[in-house]
Order: structure tokens, then sequence, then C-alpha cells
């Protein structure tokens, strides 16, 4: 699969670009803003890509999908206009501001005929589907999760995480790795709760946590960008637990599992692989064989859906359903 490249941010240069390089696939083309950034992002990729100073001309370039890894309000436009090219497509989570901009995408890009997935990377990374294995076949009655993904954001006031108009806060941009990791533990909601703080003045939410309801269980929720970086979560059940740091984005050898089952302690270490190769070879291998992607319309619209709950909870100071 040849890959045009929406935007020189720093996912795609840090992480995507080399992740496609590494996998059988290639970047075929670069689009900046700036052609200069354009070019110094292609400077050393094999493939030697096409470089374009406009968002707008890589669509005309010889490619068959796009990552798009554009600030957040503008997934959904610019993933549109992609379709719109007859070109799949590989957005940066969250897809979209909301559960009807996302659903809405995901109706356009079906018209048109073209794949679009969400890239949540943690999700394919060993650890993640071994950790949801152990939940599922090995803990009984899961009774809570508790989930947490902070860093501290200094510097730039004009971060675009820190913008209303882009979308930004924290919830979005970290709070919903552990909205992912709750549901994969113990399936959708019923109802959230959520307080939120602005610490910066800005108009997002930079510190938030949020409870999620199920008939028998519960969930604790925590994001933010004012504390030092932890991203962890743990699952307690009936006869057991299970446990792990560094969960959301797993980098080096250090990936390791820890849980209990009736008493007996174990830990599973994992050796280190690039999680964005194996996001961007199945997403590739889906569109080949014409399979939905592995992350597909329901699982996106799902977390989207708790997204919604937990902003909604938090701007009426109650508990809220989350929408069916």
């Amino acid at each position: 699969m040849r890959f045009g490249i929406l935007s020189t941010a720093d996912i795609a240069t840090g992480s995507m670009i080399p992740a496609i390089e590494d996998s059988p696939h290639t970047v075929a083309a670069i689009a900046s803003r700036d052609e200069e950034r354009a070019r110094e992002a292609a400077d050393g990729i094999d493939a030697a890509p096409e470089t374009y100073g406009s968002y707008e001309a890589l669509f005309d370039a010889d490619i068959d999908a796009v990552y798009n890894p554009l600030p957040n309000a503008l997934h959904a436009q610019w993933s549109r206009r992609a379709a719109d090219a007859g070109l799949d497509v590989l957005c940066e989570k969250p897809l979209a501001v909301d559960t009807e901009e996302a659903e809405a995408l995901f109706d356009h890009c079906a018209d048109e005929g073209v794949a679009l997935m969400e890239a949540f990377m943690y999700q394919f990374h060993p650890r993640t589907e071994r950790a949801r294995e152990i939940v599922r076949e090995e803990l009984e009655t899961v009774r809570n999760v508790a989930s947490t993904f902070t860093f501290s954001l200094r510097g730039d006031p004009d971060d675009i995480r820190l913008s209303p108009e882009l979308a930004g806060g924290s919830l979005m941009d970290v709070g919903c790795y552990p909205v992912s990791a709750a549901r994969g533990f113990l399936g959708e909601p019923e109802r959230a709760s959520a307080h939120a703080l602005d610490t910066r003045d800005c108009g997002v939410d930079t510190e938030l946590a949020a409870r999620l309801e199920y008939d028998e269980a519960h969930a604790q929720l925590r994001c933010g960008f004012d504390t030092p970086h932890r991203q962890c979560y743990r699952v307690d059940a009936e006869n057991g637990w299970l446990a792990a740091e560094n969960v959301y984005n797993p980098s080096g050898a250090d990936v390791s599992i820890t849980y209990s089952v009736e008493g007996e302690e174990r830990t599973e270490e994992f050796e280190g692989v690039d999680a964005y190769r194996l996001e961007v070879e199945a997403f590739a291998d889906a569109v080949e064989s014409g399979d939905e992607p592995p992350i597909g319309r329901e699982e996106t619209l799902a977390n989207m859906r708790v997204i919604d709950a937990i902003y909604g909870s938090a701007d009426r100071g109650e508990r809220v359903p989350v929408d069916e």
C-alpha cells in the first residue's frame, strides 16, 4: 500500500512514517502547509516520497491511502476529502469531535467505497490482546477497572491540545485511551459521571476524572496535562486482579502484565514490538481482503458515545446515560 501522509505532525514523523517504512508498505507522499517541512520529513526515506505544500495537493499523488494526523477538529473534514478522492483512510484518534460527526464520516466513506479506520495503535500490541484474554478467560466477575493517562504539558500556551477550536482537551488527547481500555475489559457502560478542570483557563479540560457505571461493576478513569507522565490500568475481580504500566504507548523491551488468579501471582513479559507497524499492517491487510478494518465503525462509535457522555456529565454536573 502506498501511503500519503497528511501533515508533518510529530506522531507522523516520529512514529507512523518509520512504522510504514518498516512494514511491507511505503510512504509515497507527504503534504504540509509548508513544503519545506514536507521535504524535511521526506529526507532519508528510501522510497523518496513526493512532497507537497498543501493538503489538497496530496490527493493528486500516486497513493492508495491517506494517514491523517491533523488536529482533532480537522479529522473528519480531511478524511472526508480523502474519501472523495477515492482513498482509504487511516485517521488518528479520536476520529471526530463527537459521535454524530464520526457516524456521518463512516457513512460518507461507505458511500464512496473506501475503508476508514481509527488509529488506536495500543490495541494492536500483543499485551493488550493478552490482557483482555486473561480478564475474559481467567478473572471471574470483574467489579472494577481503574485507568490513568497523564503527562505534564508545559511550554507553548498555543499548543493545539489546549485549543477549544481544534477540539483539544485531555479527554480527547489521552483520556480516550482509558475509555477504550475500560470498554475492552467491561463492555459498554450504562451511565457516566465526570468532573473536569480547566487549570490553564484555555477553554478545554486540562484535568478530568470520570466514573463509568455498569450493572455489576464500575470504572474510574483519569486524564490530564498537569501531573507527571503515567499510563496504567488495573482490573479487580472476585478471584483476582490484573495490572500493568506504560500500557498505551509501550516502548522498548520492558513490557509486562502482572496478574493474580486465586492467590497465584504471575508476570508475563513481551518482546519489544512496534505497535504502529502492526496497526499499519492490520489496516492494509483489511483493505486488501475487503474486510472491515479491525477497529471498525461500531468500536469507534461506542468509544465516542462514552466520551460524549463524559463531557455531558462534566458540563451539567450530573450523571448521564451513555446513549445507544
